[in-house]
C-alpha cells in the first residue's frame, strides 16, 4: 500500500452523509484540554481557599489563646477549633463518617457561634459561618475583638464531662431546719 491508499481510507472512514466530521482524537483532545483546564480551576480555588481559611484561622486561634500553627495542619485545625468552641474535638474525625458527618457538622456550627460569641458577635452572626464561611472566618481574623471566656456560660455543648445550664447552687440538699413546715388551712 501506499500513501495514497491510506489517505483515502482515513477519507473514507472520518466521512459520512453530511460530510467530513472530527476524528474522535481531534474530540477527545479538546475535551482533555477543556478537563484539564477546569481541573487546574478548581485546584487553585481550593488551595487559595485553603490558604486564606487557615491565615484567618490562625488569627483566630492565637485570640482564643491556642497555638496558631495548628490552623495549617488538617483535621487538627478543626479539632481545636471545636475544641475552643467548647465543643469535643473528636468530632472533626468523625467528619469522615457518612451520616455522621451531619451531626458533626452540626456541632461544628455550635463550636462556631460558641467562639461568635466569645468574640464579642450576637447569635445571628452563625449565620455567616453558615452560608458563607470564608466570610467569617475574615470577619473574625480582622476584626479587633478580644477573646472573652465568660461571654458564653450557658452555650450549647455535648461535652459530657461539662455541667450543663445555668450555675448550681453550692448546696442542692435542704435542712430540716430550713424546710417548710404544712400548714393547716381547714376551717372549723
Amino acid at each position: 500500500m501506499n500513501i495514497f491508499t491510506y489517505t483515502a481510507q482515513a477519507t473514507a472512514e472520518t466521512m459520512d452523509l453530511y460530510g467530513p466530521t472530527a476524528t474522535s482524537s481531534d474530540s477527545l483532545s479538546t475535551e482533555a484540554t477543556v478537563g484539564l483546564f477546569f481541573g487546574f480551576f478548581v485546584l487553585t480555588m481550593a488551595l487559595a481557599s485553603y490558604i486564606v481559611s487557615s491565615i484567618c484561622l490562625m488569627k483566630i486561634f492565637k485570640k482564643a489563646g491556642a497555638p496558631g500553627w495548628m490552623a495549617w495542619v488538617p483535621f487538627a485545625n478543626t479539632w481545636k477549633m471545636l475544641e475552643i468552641g467548647g465543643q469535643p474535638g473528636f468530632w472533626a474525625v468523625l467528619a469522615i463518617i457518612p451520616i455522621v458527618n451531619i451531626v458533626s457538622a452540626v456541632m461544628l456550627y455550635i463550636a462556631q457561634y460558641n467562639i461568635g460569641l466569645k468574640l464579642g458577635k450576637s447569635g445571628a452572626f452563625l449565620l455567616w459561618a453558615i452560608f458563607f464561611p470564608i466570610v467569617w472566618f475574615i470577619w473574625l481574623a480582622v476584626d479587633k475583638s478580644t477573646w472573652d471566656e465568660s461571654a458564653a456560660p450557658n452555650a450549647p455543648s455535648l461535652d459530657l464531662n461539662t455541667p450543663q445550664g445555668a450555675a448550681q447552687p453550692e448546696s442542692s440538699t435542704v435542712s430540716l431546719d430550713e424546710a417548710p413546715t404544712p400548714q393547716n388551712n381547714s376551717q372549723a
